[in-house]
């Protein structure tokens, strides 16, 4: 079973390390492993966008740096300026980094601002999504 209270509350706190000097918006994120490990991010901006990376690929790219790849969630806590009253749900980016790891069962769990999360799934999120499996990458074998 999952706390996604507890999950979402360490996005929280994740988010208040963001740096987010352009835009004002902070995201956090913290992604669970099935043995309970919680790696968090949270967005790192930067004055010419391109390189900015969002919370969410950051807490990814930290497990899988780790060696880690036994992902069981992820919860996303956002807004501007502080304030996190809506679901902030991760970008298009974010999501395709996810699928590379995650079926489409894979929980992402959103903060709403009135205490009960907003659970939804990668499939929901993204369900075209791009894979290894898809068959664009199949190749004919050249004998």
């Amino acid at each position: 079973m999952i706390d996604q209270n507890a999950l979402l509350k360490q996005a929280e706190t994740a988010r208040k390390n963001a740096y987010a000097p352009y835009s004002g918006f902070t995201v956090g994120a913290a992604l669970l492993c099935r043995d309970g490990t919680v790696y968090t991010g949270c967005n790192v901006e930067n004055a010419s966008f391109s390189p900015t990376c969002c919370a969410e690929r950051v807490a990814i790219f930290k497990a899988i740096s780790e060696g880690r790849q036994d992902l069981c969630a992820i919860a996303v806590v956002g807004g501007k300026n502080g304030d996190a009253l809506t679901p902030c749900p991760p970008c298009g980016v974010c999501r395709q980094v996810l699928s590379e790891f995650c079926e489409e069962d894979f929980p992402v769990i959103l903060a709403n601002g009135n205490g009960d999360p907003t659970v939804t799934t990668l499939g929901a999120l993204l369900p075209y999504r791009f894979r290894i499996s898809h068959p664009s990458f199949e190749t004919e074998n050249p004998s």
